[in-house]
């Protein structure tokens, strides 16, 4: 029944891959989440990786997608597989997307275990190794839930005796079948007993929630960068704390707006399930720290490759507003700010092919490439100090092969 399920639920994903998006709103995506590299040679290294975890890490949340309770969700999903609502490409990114599922965030977090872990096999060592991939999948599932509860329309009371039920019917799917992933992920966190681990993750999920609330949006929830500043400030300063991330003068600075907004949408989470990982394997605050910088900066050259790949591709692939390529283009340019105010009620005002040609003509790609040197070479330092090993050699593969 299992089996029927899962076969059922990527047939309804590539029914709705064959579905024409009409509306705009459907392809507009908010910050990209960090959801995977879009690079197709990751496969191969990938799956040397998961030889050295041990694990198969393409298939981390094949056991909530088998559950008799998301078997109920999906059935529901299957009424609305026919509409433009954003709920059935976030599915179709999830269960059957064209990288075949490949999630790097739960390997690197499995190998930066195999690193700080002794090898020595003992039953208080594979407790450790198994909580470890108790993390890695509950981060995992963490970050999908997060990015199912993006695929809603908002909807006004005033136009909702208008719209479709499907509509909202699906907005409800959306919000029922993220919270499950985040409860279920609470559970699984609980059950590991760490208070410790509990606080950390804890925060990532703060920074998640804060992150919604941080600059102006349109009426779809969509972020608007902010108004390029005279003054361009220094870099935005990355440390452990758990404090609240410092929004002081950020919003119009492009590197301090862009990383903050990766930090708040999936960076932190990433860094806190690095540094969780290394809490586990019994290593001290020095080396949490080193693991959740480590995480941070190479989620931010992820990041940054992801959006450069958007807008230098031929395709017209959207692209987000707040990505660092817009951002450094506002501020090279401020005039350009004067069309994202004609988007401040509703994005889809703005031509974005239109507006890909004006951000090539500045600076833009060039900036955004040394943002991604600059993360990816202190990530890949900071994975150099876990020791010379094949875990730490894989990751720095990894990176590189980006």
């Amino acid at each position: 029944m299992s089996y029927a399920l899962l076969r059922q639920i990527r047939r309804t994903a590539l029914l709705s891959q064959q579905i024409r998006t009409e509306s705009t709103m459907t392809n507009l995506t908010q910050e990209a989440i960090l959801f995977r590299p879009p690079f197709t040679q990751w496969g191969k290294v990938i799956r040397e990786a998961e030889k050295i975890v041990g694990y198969p890490t393409s298939f981390m949340n094949l056991r909530w997608l088998l559950s008799d309770e998301f078997a109920n969700l999906a059935m529901h999903l299957r009424k609305v597989v026919d509409t433009n609502h954003p709920i059935i490409k976030t599915a179709k990114s999830v269960i059957y997307n064209e990288h075949n599922n490949l999630q790097p965030w739960g390997l690197v977090i499995l190998l930066l275990s195999k690193a700080v872990t002794p090898s020595i096999t003992d039953i208080k060592t594979s407790q450790i190794t198994e909580n470890q991939r108790i993390l890695a999948e509950l981060t995992e599932m963490i970050r999908t839930g997060h990015y199912v509860h993006r695929g809603l329309l908002n909807i006004s009371l005033s136009e909702r005796a208008t719209v479709a039920d499907t509509t909202m019917f699906a907005n409800k799917i959306a919000i029922l079948i993220g919270d499950y992933l985040l409860v279920t992920a609470n559970g699984m966190l609980a059950r590991l007993k760490n208070q410790d681990l509990s606080y950390l993750i804890s925060t990532a999920l703060r920074d998640i929630s804060e992150g919604e609330f941080f600059g102006e949006r349109d009426s779809q929830n969509m972020p608007l960068p902010g108004k390029p500043i005279s003054k361009l400030l220094d870099n935005f300063h990355i440390n452990s704390d758990t404090l609240p991330l410092d929004v002081t003068d950020t919003l119009g600075s492009p590197i301090r707006e862009w990383t903050l907004r990766t930090l708040y949408s999936g960076g932190s989470l990433f860094g806190r399930g690095c540094q969780g990982a290394v809490l586990l394997g019994g290593r001290g605050l020095e080396e949490q720290e080193i693991a959740y910088l480590f995480g941070c900066h190479l989620s931010l050259a992820w990041q940054a490759a992801n959006e450069l790949q958007r807008i230098t591709s031929d395709t017209k692939e959207s692209y987000s507003l707040v990505s660092a390529p817009v951002l450094f283009a506002l501020y090279d340019n401020p005039d350009l700010y004067d069309i994202i105010e004609k988007g401040k009620e509703n994005i889809t005002n703005i031509d974005l092919e239109d507006f890909k040609l004006d951000i090539l003509r500045t600076d833009a790609v060039e900036r955004t490439r040394l943002l991604y040197t600059e993360n990816a070479n202190k990530a890949k330092a900071y994975a150099e100090m876990f020791g010379d090993n094949e875990p730490v050699d894989t990751i720095k593969r990894l990176i590189n092969t980006i």
